[in-house]
């Protein structure tokens, strides 16, 4: 497989990468909140990729994995701007592109930027506007007075330790909602959501693929499938759905 290698965005933050591959499009992979380019999903489609010798780039934001700077200190526009640059830098021509729970909210932003370059999309689990409709809508009283006034909440998570959330955090969500405006999805695009995830529900899903405007958009309701979607069925489910919009698109 490949190694890793970095490279510094214009914001200064030293972004860590695999990227391999030479034929188009590349296929970007986009990872969850505090996932790392580590994970299942990604290291198995790299590895489906590279037997295809399709051209593949996997990326930690900045407070992944190796990336530099904390979690803390990020939020979903600096996100953002780290999947902005790691296109603009690492790839050229067509993309397919795959996000993961917030990786889907980043897959969705990029559409927004970048329309014309996307000729496919694969969502899994897509999670946007969670900053809003799942943190915030779900914070007692006295967790927003703590933001107000210490600057930030801890939640627990079901598959890592308490995930930190900031006042900037939630108020760079806002500046980053797409389920409030039309969301233009011009090309092929494939949704998978898992029946028994307790971290994303069904609801979000069905609310995006109620939202989003286009041609050829499907949604997949994986029964008794959870957040993680990486048991072998999913993980083909996946390398399909890629395949189906490479090919349609």
């Amino acid at each position: 497989m490949s190694q890793t290698q970095f490279f510094e965005s214009p914001q200064g933050r030293r972004i860590a990468y695999h990227k391999s591959g030479s034929k188009g499009p590349t296929v970007v992979f986009l990872g969850g909140l505090k996932s790392d380019m580590e994970g299942t999903k990604a290291v198995h489609l790299e590895a489906w990729a590279h037997k295809r010798d399709q051209c593949f780039l996997r990326f930690d934001y900045s407070g992944h994995g190796e990336s530099s700077g904390t979690f803390e200190e990020g939020c979903i526009g600096d996100w953002h701007q780290d999947t902005l640059a790691a296109v603009d830098a690492l790839t050229t021509g067509p993309l397919i592109v795959v996000g993961s729970s917030m990786g889907g909210w980043q897959a969705l932003l990029l559409a927004r930027a970048i329309p014309d370059r996307i000729t496919g999309m694969v969502t899994i689990a897509a999670a946007p506007d969670f900053t809003e409709d799942s943190y915030w809508a779900g914070f007692s009283d006295a967790e927003k007075q703590a933001l107000d006034t210490v600057g930030f909440v801890e939640l627990p998570s079901d598959y890592m330790e308490p995930y930190i959330i900031t006042r900037r955090m939630i108020q760079d969500g806002r500046e980053n909602l797409v389920l409030r405006s039309p969301l233009a999805l011009p090309f092929p695009v494939r949704m998978l959501q898992g029946t028994e995830d307790t971290a994303v529900e069904t609801s979000v899903a069905l609310r995006l693929l109620d939202h989003a405007e286009g041609e050829d958009i499907r949604l997949t309701l994986v029964k008794g499938a959870d957040h993680r979607f990486s048991d072998e069925d999913c993980l083909n489910l996946i390398e399909k759905s890629v395949e189906k919009v490479m090919k349609r698109g």
